[in-house]
Formats: C-alpha cells, sequence, structure tokens
C-alpha cells in the first residue's frame, strides 16, 4: 500500500506480514500504531540520526543493526555523516517527520534508535540518559525504587529528570541538557549520577563496569558514549511492549507489562504525551561535573599487565550466534558440572548480548563466586564457538 505522509508517498511492502508472532500483530498494525501516537515518538527522534535496527523476518528472529542509509531510498530520506570511535564514518538517516519513521518501518525497523544528538550538531548531545539495567533475580520495585533516587540525584544538581519504561526488563531516566558538551563530559556527568546513586543505595544500585562485579541494578552511565543509542520514547520493542513515557506520579505504581502497542494508542488519547515540554527544561552539566570532580577516582587497573584481569571466578561457557544455542551450551556444561550448577546464584550467569559486524551473537559466562574453590570447574572448550568476524 501506499501512505500519503507529510506531502511524501510512502510505499508499504507485505503490510499484512506479521512482525509479532507471539501477539499476531502484521506492519499494519505496527504502522497504525505510530500514526497514533506520531507527535510523542518523532518529539524523540525529530532531526536525530538513527541506526536501523531491522527485524526482516519477525520479532523472534535476530535483528541485524544498519548505520548507513540505504543506497537505494527515496531523495527525500535526509542523511548526514556520522564518525564513530573506531574511525569510521556512515551516513545515517536523519529522522525529519512522520513519513521518515515510517519509510524505516516498512525496512522492517520496529523500535527507534536515535543518537543524543540532532543532525545539525553532531558533537554536543543534548540530551542525558540513564538506563537502569538490572541483574537477574532483581524485582521490579526495586527498579523503580533506583529511578526514584535516580530523579533526586538529577533534581538536586540542576536537571529535570522524566521517566519512561524501556520494553523491557529496565527503566529510562533522562534529562534535556544544553548543548555545549562533548560526549567524554555527558558521560562523565552520568557517570557521576550513577556513583551517587550507588552511594545512596549501597547493595540496591550499581555503578560498576564489570558485570560479575555488579548487585542490584546498573545505573548504565556508558549509553552517553558517543556510538551509543537508546530505544526512544513509544518505541515498540521486540517484546511488543512499548518504551512508555510516564509522570513521576505513575511510577511507583507501575507495570511495564501493561504498555503495549493495544494499550498505549488509548492511553496516549485520553492524557497525552508526559514528556511534552521536555525540551524545555533543558539544563546544565556544571553542578553533576563538579560531583565527577569530588567523587574518589576508581582504582587504576595495573600497568603493563596486558588485558584486564578479572577479580571473580570466570569461565565461559558459550558464544554462540543465537541466544538459543548459547542457552543449549549452557544446559550441557550444568549436565556435566551438577552441583557446581546447583550452587548459583541468578545473577552468577552472565548472559552478554554482543555487538557484531551487523547483528548481536551471545555470550555466557559464569561466575563460580558461589561454588567453594576446590570444588570449581575449570575452564574446558567452548560449548559453542561461534567467531562473528570470520571472514571478515
Amino acid at each position: 500500500m501506499t501512505l500519503e505522509v507529510d506531502g511524501r508517498e510512502v510505499k508499504i511492502t507485505n503490510p499484512d506480514r506479521v512482525v509479532f508472532p507471539q501477539t499476531g500483530h502484521t506492519k499494519r498494525d505496527l504502522i497504525a500504531y505510530y500514526q497514533v501516537v506520531a507527535e510523542g515518538a518523532l518529539r524523540g527522534v525529530a532531526d536525530r540520526p538513527v541506526i536501523l535496527k531491522r527485524f526482516v523476518h519477525g520479532t523472534d528472529q535476530a535483528a541485524f543493526f544498519q548505520k548507513r542509509a540505504p543506497s537505494k531510498r527515496p531523495a527525500w530520506i535526509e542523511v548526514v555523516e556520522l564518525s564513530y570511535p573506531s574511525g569510521r564514518t556512515a551516513d545515517e538517516v536523519v529522522m525529519r517527520d512522520l513519513a521518515h519513521l515510517l519509510w524505516t518501518v516498512n525496512l522492517g525497523c520496529v523500535d527507534l534508535n536515535p543518537h543524543p544528538v540532532r543532525a545539525g550538531d553532531l558533537d554536543h548531545p543534548d540530551e542525558l540518559r540513564i538506563d537502569l539495567d538490572p541483574v537477574p533475580g532483581i524485582e521490579w520495585e526495586q527498579i523503580v525504587r533506583i529511578a526514584l533516587v535516580a530523579r533526586d540525584v538529577l533534581e538536586e544538581h540542576g536537571l529535570t529528570a522524566w521517566p519512561k519504561t524501556s520494553g523491557s526488563r529496565g527503566f529510562h531516566v533522562y534529562a534535556a541538557i544544553e548543548p555545549r558538551w562533548e560526549f567524554r563530559d555527558v558521560r562523565r556527568a552520568a557517570e557521576a549520577v550513577a556513583r551517587e546513586v550507588e552511594r545512596r543505595a549501597p547493595g540496591i544500585a550499581t555503578s560498576r563496569w564489570w558485570k560479575e562485579e555488579r548487585q542490584g541494578v546498573f545505573v548504565d552511565f556508558n549509553q552517553n558514549a558517543r556510538d551509543r543509542t537508546v530505544a526512544s520514547a513509544y518505541s515498540v520493542r521486540p517484546t511488543g511492549l512499548v518504551s512508555t513515557p510516564l509522570g513521576w506520579d505513575e511510577v511507583e505504581g507501575c507495570r511495564p507489562e501493561e504498555f503495549t502497542m493495544a494499550t498505549v494508542p488509548d492511553r496516549y488519547g485520553e492524557a497525552g504525551d508526559p514528556w511534552a515540554g521536555m525540551e524545555q527544561t533543558a539544563g546544565s552539566l556544571e553542578h553533576l561535573l563538579e560531583l565527577a570532580d569530588a567523587q574518589e577516582p576508581r582504582p587504576a587497573a595495573p600497568k603493563g599487565t596486558g588485558r584486564r584481569v578479572p577479580v571473580m571466578p570466570l569461565i565461559e561457557i558459550a558464544r554462540a550466534e543465537t541466544r538459543d544455542e548459547a542457552m543449549a551450551g549452557f544446559e550441557r556444561w550444568k549436565a556435566r558440572h551438577p552441583e557446581a550448577a546447583e550452587r548459583l546464584e541468578p545473577a552468577d550467569v552472565l548472559v552478554d548480548s554482543m555487538r557484531g559486524s551487523s547483528t548481536n551473537w551471545t555470550r555466557i559466562r559464569v561466575n563460580l563466586q558461589h561454588v567453594p574453590e576446590d570444588e570449581r570447574p575449570g575452564q574446558e572448550p567452548l560449548e559453542v564457538d561461534y567467531d562473528p568476524w570470520r571472514g571478515r
């Protein structure tokens, strides 16, 4: 079908193809959803370059990540050249209007992943983003508690905090900032927030970078690095849930499973967008950067030691192209080492989604900290040994 949007013709191919096998929702349903919440969704992505995260075979299959805009695209699709820390560059799509948004949905994009900069100034972010990422075993109520602490830290340092569900297990807290600071300063300010949240909620929140050292809710400050993107407001996630903006009076009683493609349009029509007016609250990072200067420095890694030596007793189980393959390998490992497996806590099983050249792959490691030292299995050949860079 062809849609007339913003004075453009947007062609939608295979509109009845099922995108969400678990619910039966089609591309047509996804298009209709974004048309309803268009103003709110565009508030999060307008004028920003985006990474295209494409589910070309539906959300039950792995997505592939495309930084560069397709060479075959309508003449009205705008792009801008971004530079990455690797030294590479990419001409990325700039979300200007609903026509641009729906064109990306037709490519297989389900959620929207914008950079925290505007196309007119790619070196100075205008958003600070805090991603609350719980370790396994953490209850939703703990995540909400940490979100409230993060709000307090931001607001005590001169910024207005804006909450939203992530559409997954975590939670997001944003702050609009004046585009005066470079990425390294924004990341340093976000790390200061993370460390202060950890200080106020010890044992529940952590700012520890290494995954095996975390307990509770990781206050992820690295989402403010130059090469990172976060699913934006009103993005439909592969889970079928929606990353939904909230008012702070809703946060304590909210449940993430309540916000879906089916429920959010009605909510939006009745109550509007809680994030309306966010751009008018842009604040300064000066106080957070002063906090960063006042915090104790992290211990430096020993010089001349090469790669980092983990402080926890880690072994690696699998590197696999898919999560299912990795988990099957982990089950085989548990069958060989049942005594050790029984002693593992949920947070001891480290399942990492790793970015490859264009798709994610899965790594599984095990922290043997709860297994007596004389009973710990040693490092063995990997159950699955996938090389995402083979042939490149």
